[in-house]
């Protein structure tokens, strides 16, 4: 005689925590639509300009950064096309940081439904992830306007730059994104840590000044530090794609750069595989926290 099975089986039903995951986010990609598209229509409800912001926004902090660091400090002397090569950093740390940003604040931004419906918990981080690319295009489509405006043509040395770079930000914007998701619904706090951090963020990237700045003046355990960021792989990686071929002078990108790269991937990877198990074993409590 077969033993009975169990009920939920016999029901059809399954536990919550057997139906998380990001495999299940992509499977119900109707709810994840619906989840892009609340979130744009709240962040920019009674709005005059709407998405249109995402071209403000990025304007004026490139405007800030020009003036100050390139023409009132000379950067846009020591680098050539400074414009662009200062806007091609810009538009990939901006891509990140706001992912950040969003995810730390998207399970604890929908504590009702988190509440009340059940639903793939990792929903809201990927969610906020793909309102932060919406926001990279309009950013992106100026940057390839400007690049090709001082002689840019694409190659498909540049392309793979480009795609890899990309890769690095997204799968590691996403991994962080998810433990910071996590850890925010126990300790509020984590918000505010994420604060300080877009601040450091910029200038711990070659952005606004070259890296041999820091090869130059820096100890070379801190240049070793430096390096070792995966976000200075990345930005690297794009000047390389969109500045660096309209450029007319030497410049010397840093070294082993695509390999820093392939491992900055793979720690990426790494941070994404963390965060979906520190989120998947958080989850459980989310509706008794909030």
């Amino acid at each position: 005689m077969t033993a009975a099975p169990p009920r939920a089986a016999a029901d059809g039903l399954r536990p919550p925590e057997a139906d998380g995951g990001l495999a299940q986010v992509f499977r119900r990609r109707y709810l994840l639509r619906l989840l892009v598209r609340r979130e744009l229509k709240a962040r920019y409800k009674g709005s005059l300009l709407g998405l249109g912001w995402s071209y403000v926004r990025p304007a004026v902090h490139f405007a800030v950064y020009f003036y100050v660091i390139g023409v009132f400090l000379g950067m846009d002397r020591a680098v050539q096309h400074f414009p662009v090569y200062l806007f091609s950093g810009m538009v990939l740390v901006n891509l990140f940081t706001e992912t950040l940003h969003s995810c730390t604040r998207s399970v604890t931004g929908n504590a009702p439904l988190v509440k009340k419906v059940f639903l793939p918990r990792e929903l809201f981080p990927v969610a906020s992830l793909l309102v932060s690319l919406v926001h990279f295009l309009p950013g992106f489509a100026v940057l390839l306007a400007a690049s090709a405006a001082y002689g840019w043509l694409p190659t498909p040395a540049g392309l793979g730059a480009a795609v890899l770079a990309f890769a690095i930000v997204t799968v590691l914007g996403l991994g962080l994104g998810l433990m910071c998701a996590a850890l925010n619904v126990y300790f509020r706090d984590l918000e505010q840590v994420v604060d300080i951090l877009m601040i450091v963020i910029t200038w711990t990237v070659p952005m606004i000044y070259p890296w041999t700045h820091v090869r130059d003046q820096a100890p070379d355990w801190v240049l070793d530090a430096y390096l070792a960021n995966p976000l200075v792989s990345a930005v690297s990686l794009f000047q390389r794609a969109f500045w660096f071929p309209g450029a007319r002078q030497d410049f010397a990108f840093p070294p082993d750069l695509y390999a820093r790269a392939a491992v900055s991937l793979a720690a990426a990877a790494a941070v994404l595989a963390a965060g979906r198990l520190l989120f998947a074993r958080a989850q459980r409590r989310f509706a008794e926290e909030l």
